[in-house]
């Protein structure tokens, strides 16, 4: 059955040009390069890699949750590396001031004629790939500097408005463990991130293969798989990918089915949450559906789509209440049940 509805779907999607063809092929080609490349440093984790590639080439931003010591820097420098980008790690610590990160305006005098000009010295958002460790650790004010830029990528200090550089990709961590002394981002603010992935530990094999492949001689050097150029094209034929009518209702009734209290809200939903998904939470996920299919060489959308990405984009938008924590109920335990419930419209 799934088959036929995926042929249903690609009959009924408008045939991509033949400059989108030739592209098609170049980029799942470029994406099985980058998986082989990648793996030679970093071990496993497969999903969590091709969720953040989804992540990057929609234009998006993702919040990585995991312990300390999963690799969570070396996956960002390897992406670095691979896609030939500028990568900057900043250390979010309760001290972290927005000018540190943003950069700041400093006198400088010219010896010849003693007059004195402001100057402004770029921080370290003024990058490609950020790797944001820890950013509940820092105050609110710092956070909101970061989430700016994110949203609008560009910066303003004082008077003058400096555009980032694209493409520009934010990958924010967070310790699940450690919560004393850090500031949680507030529900809007978490909004602005395309997606939530959670890191979990290897399995066993995946770990022995790790610890031999990194406790022997030097990590394999790392060879470019994308242009900047070709990434920036690649956006744009993201962008492009149509996606039927019937795909976006799927989409957005994934996304009410998170919000409680109204008509057709399932019954699990009205006694564990309090707020849902907004509609951007829909954007998302058409959004990422839309990279997954073209990193997987298809250009048209399925609901199988959606739904591989449905956790990803909704479990930092769903906020429980007493009831479910007390039950041991998670965003994720919701979000499957709502997979199991919200069929998918006819055809």
């Amino acid at each position: 059955m799934a088959e036929d509805i995926t042929t249903t779907v690609a009959q009924n999607t408008p045939e991509p040009k033949i400059d989108e063809v030739k592209a098609l092929a170049d980029i799942k080609a470029a994406h099985k390069k980058i998986l082989a490349e990648i793996g030679k440093v970093f071990i496993g984790q497969t999903k969590v890699v091709e969720e953040v590639l989804y992540a990057m080439f929609a234009q998006g931003h993702v919040l990585l949750i995991g312990v300390p010591g999963l690799g969570k820097t070396l996956l960002v420098n390897s992406l670095a590396q691979l896609l030939d980008l500028q990568f900057k790690r900043v250390q979010f610590t309760p001290d972290l001031m927005p000018t540190d990160i943003v950069g700041t305006e400093i006198i400088e005098e010219n010896m010849k004629t003693g007059e004195r000009n402001f100057r402004f010295v770029k921080g370290p958002l003024f990058t490609q790939i950020l790797l944001a460790d820890e950013i509940n650790r820092t105050p609110p004010k710092t956070q909101a500097a970061l989430l700016q830029a994110m949203q609008e990528r560009k910066i303003t200090s004082g008077t003058t408005t400096y555009p980032l550089a694209e493409p520009f990709f934010v990958l924010a961590t967070q310790n699940p463990i450690e919560q004393e002394g850090t500031y949680p981002l507030p529900e809007a603010q978490l909004d602005r991130f395309m997606f939530n992935v959670r890191m979990e530990y290897p399995p066993t094999e995946e770990e022995v293969t790790m610890v031999r492949a990194t406790t022997g001689g030097a990590l394999a050097d790392l060879k470019p798989a994308l242009e900047q150029k070709r990434i920036l094209e690649l956006q744009e034929i993201v962008r492009r990918v149509p996606v039927s009518d019937r795909v976006i209702r799927y989409a957005v009734a994934i996304a009410e089915a998170t919000r409680p209290g109204r008509d057709n809200s399932p019954g699990f939903v009205n006694d564990f949450v309090t707020w849902g998904a907004g509609p951007r939470a829909s954007q998302y996920l058409i959004l990422g559906s839309k990279a997954r299919a073209v990193l997987q060489g298809r250009f048209y959308v399925a609901c199988e789509d959606i739904r591989a990405l449905a956790y990803a984009v909704l479990r930092h938008r769903i906020l429980l209440n007493f009831n479910a924590e007390a039950e041991g109920i998670t965003p994720d335990t919701i979000i499957e049940k709502i997979l199991k419930t919200v069929s998918e419209p006819a055809a």
